[in-house]
């Protein structure tokens, strides 16, 4: 038996994004036992995966968590988490690690720079490089996401209007300038024929809110902050197109398959965070031109130039007349 500790502490998107990884080395390492390092509050994402044999999770004390850790007799750390925390639980572990590269000089070259060194390559074939001494080459089956039993939002649980198909519209991002503003939000909904599922965390349940009550002709079923990660990723699932921004759900999305249609605002696709294997009838929508894109590899919390152009300029009318095209 071979025993693998993969350590990715956050967040949504990196984490499914690291899926193939597991995958791969449950598969193809004969008797491999995959273990998982993040922290606890992303543990629901890992714990339907059957290629994971246990989820442990960062505790406050982390000499703690290295304890627990050296208990289990790892073969091998997979680090694709690559910061101060994962390398001092490494030396700590005293294993043979492989760790993936960030390239992030190169990703800061670009943002202030505009010098790209940037490889061609989604971050995916990236994490598999990493552990390519043990799975070769990618397997071509793209993202797994596994919904935990009870977790799922059934057809017959939605109101009536959405049991013959929805349009799932992702409101939210971890920033501000990788989602479009509401009064973008609400143009874009208007220009949909299709009956509307809203989704996002707690913190865009005025979001919800706001759209909803601006738009009371329209069948919009408000699910920001109603519904857990797989909860709305069971709702993504079910979904007949999902437009998203640069997100966790767009990842989700693409685990399922998903026909997505995704707003970049002040990232960029060659971060190598595009949608993985989606359907490929997706569509990444992007405002041409800007020499102030990207102005940042994550995201801020607002617009440097004060104009947020990536956002205010997006044609809104195409990206609801490609997602009739595609429901």
């Amino acid at each position: 038996m071979v025993k693998f500790l993969v350590i990715r502490f956050s967040s949504i998107g990196d984490i499914v994004l690291t899926s193939p990884v597991v995958r791969r080395l449950h598969q193809q390492v004969e008797g491999a036992e995959v273990h998982y390092l993040t922290k606890p509050g992303y543990a629901p994402l890992l714990k339907a995966n059957p290629h994971i044999t246990k989820v442990h999770t960062l505790s406050e004390n982390q000499a703690e968590t290295v304890g627990l850790l050296k208990q289990e007799g790892f073969d091998y750390v997979i680090d694709l988490q690559n910061n101060l925390r994962s390398l001092d639980i490494k030396r700590a572990l005293k294993r043979m690690y492989f760790t993936v590269h960030k390239l992030n000089l190169k990703k800061w070259l670009l943002v202030n720079f505009r010098i790209n060194r940037l490889p061609d390559l989604h971050i995916v074939e990236r994490y598999l490089q990493t552990v390519q001494l043990f799975c070769g080459e990618d397997d071509g089956q793209g993202l797994d996401y596994f919904i935990p039993e009870g977790e799922h939002v059934a057809p017959g649980e939605l109101p009536e209007p959405f049991r013959s198909g929805y349009i799932a519209l992702v409101t939210g991002a971890k920033h501000v300038t990788k989602k479009l503003p509401v009064e973008k939000m609400t143009i874009l909904i208007a220009g949909l024929n299709h009956p509307v599922i809203l989704l996002g965390g707690p913190e865009d349940e005025a979001t919800g809110k706001q759209l909803v009550a601006s738009l009371p002709q329209k069948k919009i079923l408000n699910g920001c902050g109603k519904w857990s990660v797989n909860q709305s990723a069971s709702v993504i699932q079910q979904a007949n197109c999902v437009i998203t921004h640069d997100t966790g759900m767009m990842h989700i999305a693409a685990a399922f398959n998903k026909k997505i249609i995704t707003i970049w605002g002040n990232t960029i696709p060659h971060f190598g965070m595009y949608a993985y294997h989606p359907d490929p009838l997706s569509v990444d929508f992007e405002v041409p031109g800007l020499s102030c894109r990207p102005c940042s590899k994550l995201g801020k919390t607002a617009c440097p130039k004060k104009h947020f152009k990536c956002m205010m300029d997006q044609d809104t009318d195409e990206i609801a007349a490609t997602a009739n095209r595609l429901f």
